[in-house]
C-alpha cells in the first residue's frame, strides 16, 4: 500500500488461515496424541495385573473365578489412581517405552510439591482429553514439570530390579505365570502324570509295530499332504508377494496409502487369527466333502496368505533406505527403484520364509485332515477314532518321518541362502 511504512500493515496470523487453521489442529490432536499414548499403555498394564492377580487370588483361595475381586467401578477408579500416582512419583512403563522422564522446565530434580501438584492436575488434564490439546497441558503448567526426554548422561545406572517399570515387569511374569498355571495344571493331572503312564502302553506297543498291510494306501495319501501344501504354499506367495509391498509401512505413504497399508494389515491379523483347522472346516461345508483335499488346500492357502503377508512386509519395512535414497537421486522411477534397491535386499528372505511357511503347511495339512480335510491326517484319524492302535502308529510313524526329512530339506535350503 503506498504511502504507508513498512511494517505497518501486516499479513494476518497464520491461524486465521484455512489452511493454518487445519496445521494448528493437526499439531495439536498430534501432540496430544502423543502424551496421551504413555498413559494409555500404564492404564492397560494396571489393569491387566489387577485382572490376573484377582483372577489368581479368588482361584486359590474360593475356587473360583473373579476378575476384579471388587465392583467394576471400583476397579476403573483404582486403575486410574494407581496410574496417576505412578506416572506422577516415578517413571512409569509407558514413560519408558516412549523414552521420556518426568523433569522441571529449569532443569533441576522434581521435587515433592511439584509432583504432587503433577498427580493433582493428571485428573483434570488427563481424564477429560480436552486439556492436553493445550501446549503446555494444564497439568504440566500447574507443576512446572513436563516428559522430557530420559538420557543417562552424568548419572550412575540403577539396577533394573529398582525400578518401578523393572519390578513391574516381574511381578507381571510370576502372577502370568501363576494363572496360567492355576488354569492349566491342578492337583489331579500331576497326580496322574506319575502315576498313571501304564495306560499309554497300548499305543507304544502299537507304535513300534506297524501294521506293513495299509503301508501303500497311506504313502499315497501322504503323497496327496506333501501336493497339499506344496499347491497351498505356491498359491499363496504368488497373492502374498504383491500384497506385502501394500501392506509394509515404508512403502505406503499419504492418506490414501495409509488407509491401504491399516486396513490390509488388519484383515491379514483376522485371517491369521483363525486357525487353518477352522478354515478347512468352514471350506468342507463350501465346497463339500466330495473333494476333500481341495477345501483343505483352501484352508491352508488363506492362513498362508495372511503369514506370508505380514513376513514379507516386515522384511520391507527392515530394508536399508540408503540404497533406496541412492538410486532415487540417480532420477530411477518407481519401479526401477524397487527394480534395482528393493527388490535385490527381500529375495533370499522370501525365498527362506516361502521354505518356512512350507514346512509348517506340511504339519498343518495332517491336521486339517483330522476334520475331513484330506490327506494323511484324515487317515489318522480314522484310525484312532476306531481304536486300530495298530495302523495309527503306522501312519504316525508315516508322519513323523515326513516332518523329519522336510525339515531337514528347508534347514538346508534355507542355510544355502544365509
Amino acid at each position: 500500500m503506498d504511502g504507508y511504512p513498512d511494517g505497518i500493515v501486516k499479513e494476518p496470523p497464520g491461524w486465521l488461515t484455512h489452511q493454518g487453521f487445519w496445521d494448528l489442529v493437526y499439531l495439536r490432536l498430534q501432540g496430544a496424541g502423543q502424551r496421551l499414548a504413555p498413559v494409555l499403555l500404564d492404564l492397560l498394564a494396571v489393569g491387566v495385573l489387577w485382572i490376573l492377580v484377582s483372577y489368581v487370588v479368588s482361584w486359590h483361595t474360593r475356587g473360583v473365578v473373579a476378575y476384579t475381586l471388587v465392583p467394576w467401578w471400583l476397579f476403573g477408579l483404582g486403575v486410574v489412581e494407581t496410574t496417576a500416582l505412578w506416572e506422577s512419583f516415578g517413571r512409569s512403563l509407558g514413560f519408558k517405552v516412549a523414552r521420556v522422564e518426568l523433569a522441571s522446565r529449569d532443569g533441576s530434580p522434581p521435587g515433592f510439591p511439584q509432583r504432587l501438584a503433577y498427580f493433582l492436575g493428571w485428573h483434570f488434564t488427563v481424564l477429560p482429553v480436552v486439556g492436553l490439546l493445550f501446549d503446555p497441558p494444564w497439568h504440566e503448567r500447574l507443576s512446572g514439570l513436563t516428559p522430557a526426554p530420559f538420557t543417562m548422561e552424568g548419572r550412575v545406572p540403577i539396577p533394573w530390579w529398582k525400578t518401578s517399570s523393572g519390578i513391574y515387569v516381574v511381578a507381571f511374569l510370576l502372577v502370568s505365570l501363576a494363572a496360567a498355571t492355576s488354569t492349566t495344571v491342578s492337583e489331579e493331572s500331576l497326580r496322574r502324570l506319575f502315576t498313571e503312564a501304564h495306560r499309554t502302553v497300548k499305543f507304544w506297543k502299537a507304535l513300534f509295530s506297524p501294521d506293513t498291510s495299509i503301508l501303500m494306501p497311506s504313502i499315497r495319501d501322504l503323497l496327496v499332504t506333501i501336493f497339499m501344501a506344496v499347491i497351498a504354499t505356491s498359491f499363496a506367495v504368488v497373492v502374498s508377494v504383491p500384497l506385502s509391498f501394500l501392506a509394509a509401512r515404508n512403502l505406503m505413504r499419504g492418506p490414501v496409502g495409509r488407509l491401504i497399508y491399516m486396513v490390509l494389515r488388519g484383515a491379514m491379523s483376522i485371517i491369521r487369527s483363525i486357525e487353518p483347522i477352522i478354515w478347512a472346516i468352514i471350506f468342507l461345508v463350501w465346497v463339500t466333502a466330495r473333494r476333500a483335499p481341495f477345501a483343505g488346500v483352501l484352508a491352508l492357502f488363506v492362513h498362508s496368505i495372511a503369514d506370508l503377508t505380514k513376513l514379507y512386509a516386515e522384511r520391507l519395512e527392515s530394508i536399508d533406505p540408503g540404497l533406496i535414497e541412492a538410486i532415487t537421486s540417480t532420477g530411477a522411477g518407481r519401479l526401477q527403484v524397487l527394480r534395482y534397491a528393493v527388490v535385490p535386499q527381500i529375495i533370499n528372505p522370501y525365498i527362506s520364509f516361502t521354505l518356512y511357511r512350507w514346512d509348517i503347511n506340511i504339519r498343518m495339512a495332517t491336521v486339517v485332515g483330522v476334520v475331513g480335510g484330506g490327506g494323511i491326517g484324515q487317515r489318522l484319524f480314522f484310525y484312532l477314532k476306531n481304536l486300530a492302535w495298530q495302523q495309527a502308529g503306522t501312519v504316525l510313524i508315516l508322519i513323523v518321518i515326513l516332518v523329519w526329512a522336510i525339515d531337514y530339506l528347508s534347514a538346508r535350503l534355507r542355510a544355502k541362502l544365509a
